[in-house]
């Protein structure tokens, strides 16, 4: 009976290295690659170097831009992929045996939202799941969630990536909104064409000049291009400038349900719905994957009942 030689046993030693480099092709980054698997991004980078020199070819392309896998590097990554899938389902299943989320969830969200609606409700779900802990990025860019190493991501939309999973947590709507003083000031609009009359706090879309589109009860929708002294790619700094009497402007509810029920802000046009501005349901959404952590999927239940009532 032949034993084991020191190639296997080097082999066996290198298979860490080679996950490493699936979650590279999947990441897109050394960066993105190293914080999914929780290590150092020097770490992951001598992993990659230690799998490439035990090969003896390149398996990965280096640029200024981007990381590219080699053919041989494509090759090793599509050949072992379906056995690691099988090992991380199969982990997750026993763990999952333990009855207990646990892990990081990490998440993005957009600033606003995420300041105003999601982090609130964040202690309950951490009090009651005291093994999971959450990293948050707020951010109003749009970050690609694998290549940047994130389990989920909160979103304002009309339609989800079809490439993810989506869970709907709630519906959304957009508001017309001014102050009392400018309301005074400028007077109120009763149609949505006097609002080119009118200062408008934009929220600026790259490629597009500043419009706003409005629906009526009846199915009518209305055009309107706007201009003002001052646009702003967050809700809050367009809520707040709203509240200095800057202007009008478009928010979403969840940025403006406090200021509208202390009578801080007005709404203005209430017959006619601005539509477009922002999404119109709130989702949580995650790249597909045979396995969603248990940490995950408890975290999506938790916010689908704290915001089942949506945004007042």
């Amino acid at each position: 009976m032949g034993g084991r030689t020191m190639g296997d046993a080097r082999i066996e030693g290198l298979w860490a290295h080679v996950h490493a480099l699936g979650e590279l092709a999947r990441q897109g980054s050394y960066t993105g690659a190293a914080r999914r698997l929780g290590i150092s991004k020097a770490a992951m980078s001598q992993r990659i170097a230690e799998l490439e020199r035990a090969a003896g070819v390149p398996l990965v392309q280096r640029t200024t831009r981007s990381v590219r896998l080699t053919e041989a590097g494509q090759q090793l990554v599509e050949a072992t992929r379906e056995a690691y899938e099988q090992i991380e389902y199969s982990f997750a299943s026993v763990r999952d045996l333990a009855g207990e989320p646990r892990g990081i969830v990490r998440i993005t969200a957009p600033v606003a939202l995420g300041r105003q609606q999601i982090v609130p409700r964040l202690a309950d779900f951490l009090r009651r799941y005291p093994q999971v802990r959450v990293e948050m990025d707020l951010s109003d860019r749009l970050v690609p969630l694998a290549q940047e190493g994130f389990d989920l991501a909160i979103r304002h939309t009309a339609s989800p990536p079809d490439t993810h999973v989506a869970w709907a947590l709630c519906e959304t709507r957009s508001w017309l909104v001014a102050s009392r003083a400018y309301l005074r000031r400028r007077g109120e609009p009763t149609h949505p064409r006097e609002l080119e009359a009118h200062d408008c706090l934009a929220y600026p879309r790259p490629g597009a000049a500043p419009a706003w589109s409005f629906e009526a009860r009846d199915g009518t929708r209305v055009t309107v291009p706007v201009r003002g002294s001052f646009a702003a790619n967050n809700s809050e700094v367009l809520r707040e400038a709203a509240l200095q009497g800057l202007g009008l402007a478009v928010l979403p509810d969840f940025s403006a349900q406090q200021a509208l029920q202390a009578g801080r802000l007005r709404a203005v046009l209430p017959r006619w719905r601005p539509v477009g501005a922002f999404g119109e349901r709130i989702y949580a959404i995650r790249p597909y994957s045979p396995v969603v952590p248990r940490a995950v999927q408890a975290l999506v239940a938790h916010l689908r009942e704290s915001l089942q009532g949506g945004f007042v």
